[in-house]
């Protein structure tokens, strides 16, 4: 039955991956694929101890903080968006040149990701990235790069990405350790990837006209949305240090926030909130549910492949036949992260190898900072390999075999860069 579930995960996987010639929407086969792997599993896959429907829904617990942890963003976003927040970034950043704005876009996105979070800096730059390139082809280039700069900026960062964050919670990595030794790799990842994207990149830009939402030209509070929306996606690490509790729950608090701001500006002008269709309920409806439900099918259905062991098993495979290479060991786990998404790869490598006192196996070890460069920079490498890539596949409409062609090559350049940077940095340091 386990070969039966491996055998429809791929099936699952071909599908999403040939979206572009299936002409079928990415969260179809994911639905799809994620009930016919827990039937299997149900149905003679499980143990006879294990309750499946308990392990179902631990598993959707999980993968729903992740999902209101997105909505929560997006809505944000769409909030600061439909207010005009944005075009101040819009201002700062504008150029006719490519390769300046390329430059430009990749710095703001490492840097607002390793603040942030990787999954909401994508969301947040591809708004702005609208309002700088109205050519759809320009856009998908920087929207690659977006994804490559996002990934990398979270690797070096215990709150950049839902990896480093499991990593950091468990005493694998510290703050001061993992920024240390992974800020120069991540750097030097996004960098030789944007080199190479700047090789492809002529002439100059053509920017879109402002398409602003009705009264956005003319609204006072734009600047009052923007810092509140902002400082609500930056506070939400701090809320998760200072209670422990999941970081949905910050993204929720900024949100009620947020809205109650938003509420009371158009009691206190009705007419200008219902002329200009600024509403919170108005602006929900514009939120993306297909990626929605594409997330919540891929991450339930690569969650049998936690549940059967299949991860747990590969990762020993992989540790015996590299010789205790952990150099390698950790290299083709942030390949195979591109593949299928690294929270379980990593969860399953946290379980296999323990915490030692010494060694590549102590806190801040060269295995756990590895596994967290690997693990993020590596999902960079297919388009659906990490949650940047998914957030930037829905909203710009960029199919799988596109990257592939155009970024795969360019964001595995990038990852091999920095692993040699953090080989040299250990040689030498």
């Amino acid at each position: 039955m386990v070969t039966a579930i491996v055998i429809f995960f791929i099936l699952g996987y071909l599908c999403i991956a040939l979206e572009s010639v299936l002409k079928i929407n990415k969260a179809v086969p994911a639905l799809l694929m994620c009930v016919v792997c827990w039937t299997l599993y149900a149905c003679g896959g499980a143990p006879a101890d294990v309750d499946t429907s308990s392990r179902l829904l631990h598993h959707l617990g999980e993968t729903c903080e992740i999902l209101f942890f997105l909505m929560g963003a997006m809505t944000i976003v769409e909030i600061v968006d439909a207010n005009g927040g944005f075009y101040f970034v819009q201002d700062t950043l504008a150029t006719k040149s490519k390769k300046a704005l390329l430059w430009r876009i990749t710095l703001m996105t490492f840097i607002l990701s390793a603040i942030l979070d990787n999954l909401t800096t994508s969301i947040v730059m591809v708004m702005v990235l609208r309002k700088l390139v109205a050519d759809s082809k320009d856009r998908m280039m920087f929207g690659g790069m977006i994804i490559i700069a996002a990934n990398a900026g979270g690797a070096f960062s215990p709150i950049g990405d839902v990896t480093t964050i499991m990593l950091w919670i468990k005493g694998m990595i510290s703050t001061g350790g993992v920024i240390s030794q992974l800020l120069l790799p991540s750097l030097v990842a996004a960098v030789v990837s944007a080199f190479c994207v700047g090789l492809s990149l002529k002439g100059e830009l053509k920017a879109p006209e402002r398409n602003e939402a009705p009264g956005a030209a003319n609204n006072p509070d734009r600047m009052l949305i923007l810092c509140f929306g902002v400082g609500g996606l930056i506070f939400v690490p701090i809320f998760r240090m200072l209670t422990g509790l999941a970081p949905f729950m910050g993204i929720l608090l900024a949100l009620g926030v947020l809205w109650l701001v938003s509420e009371y500006r158009c009691n206190r002008n009705a007419l200008f909130c219902e002329s200009s269709h600024l509403k919170v309920t108005t602006l929900l409806s514009r939120i993306d549910m297909a990626t929605i439900l594409f997330f919540l099918g891929i991450l339930l259905a690569v969650a049998t492949l936690q549940e059967t062991g299949v991860l747990t098993s590969f990762g020993a495979w992989l540790n015996e036949a590299s010789n205790g290479n952990h150099y390698l060991v950790t290299g083709i786990i942030g390949v195979v992260s591109s593949i299928v998404d690294n929270v379980p790869l990593v969860a399953g490598c946290m379980e296999m190898y323990p915490i030692a006192a010494t060694g590549d196996f102590a806190t801040d070890g060269l295995f756990w900072q590895l596994l967290a460069y690997c693990a993020g920079v590596g999902g960079s490498m297919l388009i659906i390999g990490s949650a940047a890539g998914v957030v930037v596949m829905g909203l710009e409409k960029i199919s799988f075999g596109w990257y592939l062609r155009r970024f795969t090559w360019i964001a595995f350049v990038g990852y091999l860069a920095g692993i040699a940077t953090y080989a040299l940095e250990t040689l030498f340091f």
